[in-house]
């Protein structure tokens, strides 16, 4: 069962970090998660929703209490997902480095830490805060897609060091997205086979989507 994120019980193992807004969770972000978890052998995964992630600023976002509340749902019985407030509880902006370190800061020496991307973040990366930091003190897991090619050289000569720091994870592709969903709900579509039942029934309890834009 998941739970909330305790450093003491990971310390010293491979983890994974899935970053995002989570607005909703869907299916998508849990097959990546399970992916990641069974080609990388990691020991956990921790999901950490952003309270106010830099490159969504001026968008709508659900309350971060109920996105918390949604990724908790989804992951209750999954035995290898942690749910984290590390960004959700501190004053924004949240960049992908400050996550990766204060995670470093809380698991100390040991512990290998692969940050979760898609392909077309990793193509985007060289734009990122410190996104030098960010290779040269964790490991990259990137999701392939056919329809985002990457120039290796271009990327390496931003970023030294980072082919040898990104694994490409091999899954299939989903035309999955939140804003699709959140679409959907203001639409009155179905959104059942898109996010887990428990997420699905949330959503309409507490009316989120609705009347947005």
């Amino acid at each position: 069962m998941a739970g909330a994120f305790n450093a003491s019980t990971i310390n010293g193992r491979r983890i994974g970090i899935l970053g995002g807004t989570f607005d909703p969770i869907h299916i998508g972000h849990l097959i990546l998660a399970e992916e990641a978890w069974f080609q990388l052998r990691l020991d956990r995964i921790y999901l950490a929703p952003a309270g106010d992630p830099p490159h969504k600023r001026g968008r709508r976002m659900a309350p971060v209490k109920d996105r918390l509340c949604m990724a908790e749902l989804a992951t209750a019985d999954v035995d290898y997902a942690l749910i984290s407030r590390i960004d959700a509880d501190r004053p924004g902006p949240h960049y992908t480095s400050d996550l990766v370190r204060l995670l470093q800061q809380q698991l100390g020496p040991g512990t290998d830490i692969y940050f979760l991307m898609g392909m077309d973040s990793l193509r985007d990366l060289p734009t990122w805060h410190e996104a030098q930091w960010l290779v040269d003190h964790a490991r990259l897991a990137a999701l392939s897609r056919h329809d985002v090619e990457l120039d290796w050289e271009a990327l390496e000569a931003a970023l030294p060091g980072v082919r040898s720091r990104v694994t490409i994870l091999d899954m299939p592709e989903l035309e999955i997205a939140s804003h699709v969903i959140q679409q959907r709900v203001r639409n009155g579509q179905p959104i059942r086979h898109m996010v887990p039942r428990a997420v699905e029934a949330y959503i309409m309890k507490h009316g989120l989507y609705r009347g947005e834009e």
